[in-house]
């Protein structure tokens, strides 16, 4: 197995109304490290892609880029250039990116033009913008990669927003950072889900279990699946007892609940409801142990979810009342 450190550059619509349906954001650049087992670096790639989706620069992009498209024209269209890419990473590429973002728009564009995607499922990778904040901060701030850049004293002798650059960087910082209590925290990238309950992904963190879902109709049949619903301990997986109920804190992003495991005491559920482009909904949900502090909190935020919701519920009805008379 190889680790293949990667960035892209894109482009997207000038304007909302110009943008194309099944590609929001067009490739124009991919650069690549390849490190071995071992962390050594062993490769570069470096391509740029002939634009062919968006004729002009997003102003954004172009300030950030200097992209000439109209001297791209000469460069090879992405199916070629992404056909290169895979055949340089060779078998079983473990993808390390800066952010969440990266995997999923090379999967989006993959699928635009009717390529042979890389996986059927939840893409299994390393996000390394995460591991840095486990391994530098607190592990939940997002910082910028020149901030990482900086903050590790590596030398910025790349060009920064350079598909190259960025993936010499990100590469650096990973080989820099990575150690045993790091490399445990893998990331899935969920632009293709699930298929069937049978390929659901249930995996175990040190700190932290996960489970990505298959995809639902809707928010309503998802939360009440049995899947969803019903939480087994993060430690020993044996199953739980409910100590506060599924509630949506204020702004209704997602879901929190407490469980207890006989064993392993209180833990911590929280589960997101995220849309599909095809208007259905899938479901990532982790299982944390807290303590007794921690639980009061919750329950004092249940509570106050619970008031505001019953508060709602008799200004509708009293709204209603008034509109019939």
């Amino acid at each position: 197995m190889n680790y293949i450190v990667f960035d892209l550059e894109w482009n997207q619509a000038s304007t909302k109304d110009k943008e194309v349906k099944g590609i929001m954001f067009e490739i124009l650049e991919i650069g690549a490290v390849k490190l071995g087992e071992d962390f050594e670096i062993l490769d570069t790639f470096s391509s740029l892609v002939k634009p062919q989706v968006y004729k002009t620069m997003h102003s954004m992009t172009q300030k950030l880029l200097h992209f000439d498209l109209k001297a791209m024209q000469s460069e090879r269209p992405f199916p070629y250039v992404m056909n290169d890419f895979l055949t340089w990473c060779g078998d079983d590429p473990m993808f390390c990116t800066w952010g969440p973002s990266d995997l999923t728009e090379l999967q989006r564009n993959m699928q635009y033009y009717g390529m042979k995607q890389i996986s059927t499922g939840p893409l299994k990778y390393y996000d390394v913008q995460k591991l840095f904040s486990l391994g530098c901060e607190d592990g939940k701030s997002r910082r910028s990669l020149e901030y990482a850049v900086d903050f590790l004293k590596i030398k910025p002798d790349e060009q920064f927003h350079s598909a190259i650059g960025d993936a010499r960087y990100t590469a650096e910082i990973f080989r820099m950072i990575r150690d045993e209590e790091i490399l445990p925290y893998h990331s899935y990238d969920n632009f293709h889900l699930p298929q069937n309950r049978e390929e659901e992904i249930h995996v175990s963190f040190p700190t932290y279990s996960k489970y990505i879902s298959r995809s639902f109709k809707n928010k309503n049949v998802a939360i009440k699946n049995k899947d969803v619903y019903h939480v087994r301990c993060s430690i020993c997986n044996e199953p739980t007892s409910r100590v506060v109920k599924w509630f949506t804190p204020n702004g209704g992003k997602f879901y929190l609940a407490v469980v207890r495991c006989s064993v392993h005491g209180y833990l911590k559920v929280k589960a997101r409801i995220k849309k599909l482009d095809e208007d259905r909904v899938y479901v990532v949900r982790t299982v944390k142990p807290i303590d007794k502090e921690m639980v009061l909190s919750i329950r004092t935020r249940y509570e106050k979810a619970k008031e505001s919701a019953e508060k709602y519920a008799h200004y509708q009805k009293s709204k209603s009342s008034n509109s019939d008379l």
